[in-house]
């Protein structure tokens, strides 16, 4: 137009292709909202203009086409107008423009029609025109992700593609996560000639690759930023998501986190909410469905550099990768436990100090089977002979820990992620500290037990004290077989929720067809030589 250049993405709106306008959405700095003058506001123009609210375009014009369908009659053309406005008004869009409009006949697309006299707002093009440019990203805080390293001669070269901001020769700049800083000595720019070209500055949408004045570590995914405006580092972020992949996403699911040039494998703490898109209400909910929109909460091992979607949409939106395809896209809405102002303390003693003090090296042993299988009356038993001999050993027992420091969790699979995270730091603690920890606790699923197990370290060892559920319910002595198949205890391991076996364990004591004395025996034995020094 005369004022300024457009380029439209075209997205479709069958469900099919919702992936499309998440990615076309994502790129955009306005939208054009079609609405059928005959339909209405149908469920797909809802989830529409929701995804608009979830991806932060709030520069929106409605286009109610095929206004020919309806005889341009101003009556229907008011009652479509007033349930999109409420509709957007209800999500938090303020729409600017809403335009009676036939793409077929051309009706107040460029120029305004005779059929609509009655009309007396912009045309389309008029209300694109009246939105507002976008900020200029050169204006906000420099954020560029590192795609890789290289080496040119005796130079180790840093690149990337500059999101926001300026660089410079000169600038001191901070790496994250890890807070590692040095100042920018050279930018390189080639030519098609592969010819370095000296320049002194970039900016935001260039890609650039630049030296340091001295040989900090950095690696791919990392995020540059000014000392001074830095961004968020955090291990657990509350994103807003929509959900792509055909098979429900689910609290305790494992993913991939893809956010700028950073991958991360990330687990699903909780989902907070998850929004119909029809009604605006938003519910608890177990999973997340195709096509769904929920609030969900992330966490991830290792720290995440990354900016509220609200002060930076370039560093603030990402996607989750389900085996090799993307399963979902989301924007961060908050990042809590901020590691920047945490610095791990190092108490100076080893590993092989404690080894030599105690006599054996520290490790944890970790007892998986179901309730009634034998795990507590083998680690008690393994416990007193192994103190006896003048070991360093120490049992945690899941009801015990639930009693205590898990007494805020139910048996959620939210809760029971929480609960084995909590087991598995407090026994990696114990096993630096040198001791031999033996971990009694159901943990009933695989991805559970190798959560544990990336917690710990090497130091972890499967032990799986086998009995099948036949055996386990003669044995019940509680009495919870009973009111589980009684239905008085809901997701019971072996009853009404399931039981993954261990794989490849460490050790496999068979309590159907050995005496508790006998297993305790083996398994001492076991433990003497695995930590023997």
């Amino acid at each position: 137009t005369q004022r300024r250049r457009y380029v439209i993405i075209d997205a479709p709106g069958h469900k099919e292709f919702l992936k499309n306008m998440v990615t076309g959405a994502a790129q955009a700095d306005a939208a054009i909202l079609v609405v059928d003058a005959a339909q209405g506001l149908a469920e797909q123009t809802r989830r529409h203009a929701y995804l608009l609210h979830l991806l932060g375009i709030r520069q929106v014009a409605v286009a109610v086409n095929k206004i020919d369908l309806i005889d341009h009659d101003p009556v229907k053309f008011q009652a479509v107008a007033d349930a999109v406005r409420n509709y957007l008004a209800d999500i938090g869009i303020e729409v600017q423009a809403i335009v009676p409009l036939s793409a077929r006949q051309g009706d107040n697309i460029a120029s305004r029609s005779l059929n609509t006299a009655w009309y007396q707002g912009p045309t389309l093009i008029g209300a694109l025109d009246a939105f507002a440019p976008r900020a200029q990203l050169t204006e906000q805080p420099l954020r560029l992700p590192i795609q890789d390293l290289y080496r040119y001669e005796d130079k180790r070269i840093v690149v990337g593609r500059i999101e926001s901001g300026h660089l410079k020769v000169g600038d001191r700049i901070r790496f994250a996560p890890g807070g590692r800083e040095a100042t920018v000595a050279t930018l390189e720019f080639w030519d098609g000639n592969v010819k370095r070209t000296p320049r002194s500055e970039a900016v935001a949408g260039e890609s650039v690759a630049f030296t340091l004045d001295e040989d900090v570590f950095v690696e791919r995914g990392a995020l540059a930023s000014t000392p001074d405006q830095r961004p968020r580092e955090a291990t657990r972020v509350t994103v807003r998501l929509f959900w792509l992949d055909r098979e429900a996403l689910k609290p305790g699911d494992r993913l991939t986190l893809k956010l700028g040039t950073a991958e991360r494998e990330v687990e699903v703490e909780a989902i907070t909410e998850v929004l119909d898109v029809e009604s605006l209400n938003s519910a608890d909910a177990k999973q997340v469905d195709r096509n769904g929109v929920a609030r969900v909460t992330l966490r991830s091992r290792k720290p995440l550099a990354l900016d509220l979607y609200e002060n930076n949409a370039r560093t603030g939106r990402g996607v989750l990768i389900r085996g090799p395809q993307i399963a979902g896209g989301f924007i961060v809405d908050f990042a809590g436990e901020t590691t920047e102002n945490l610095f791990p303390f190092d108490v100076g003693v080893g590993k092989p100090q404690r080894a030599q003090i105690n006599g054996h090296r520290g490790g944890v042993l970790w007892l998986t089977g179901l309730s009634g299988a034998g795990k507590s009356t083998i680690a008690i038993a393994t416990l007193h002979t192994l103190l006896r001999r003048g070991m360093q050993i120490y049992a945690l027992d899941g009801d015990n820990l639930r009693s205590g420091l898990n007494r805020d969790l139910g048996f959620t699979p939210a809760d029971r992620n929480e609960n084995i995270r909590r087991i598995a730091e407090v026994a990696r603690l114990m096993a630096d500290a040198g001791l031999i920890v033996i971990v009694s606790t159901i943990s009933p699923l695989i991805s559970l037990r190798e959560m544990a197990r990336e917690i710990i370290g090497h130091d972890f060892h499967e032990i799986y004290i086998q009995a099948d559920v036949a055996t386990c319910q003669a044995r019940d002595r509680k009495g919870l077989y009973a009111r589980a198949l009684a239905g008085e205890i809901p997701n019971f391991t072996g009853v009404s929720a399931p039981y993954e076996a261990p794989i490849t364990p460490a050790l496999t004591l068979d309590t159907r067809r050995t005496t508790p004395d006998a297993a305790a025996a083996r398994f001492c034995d076991f433990i003497e030589q695995t930590f023997k020094v």
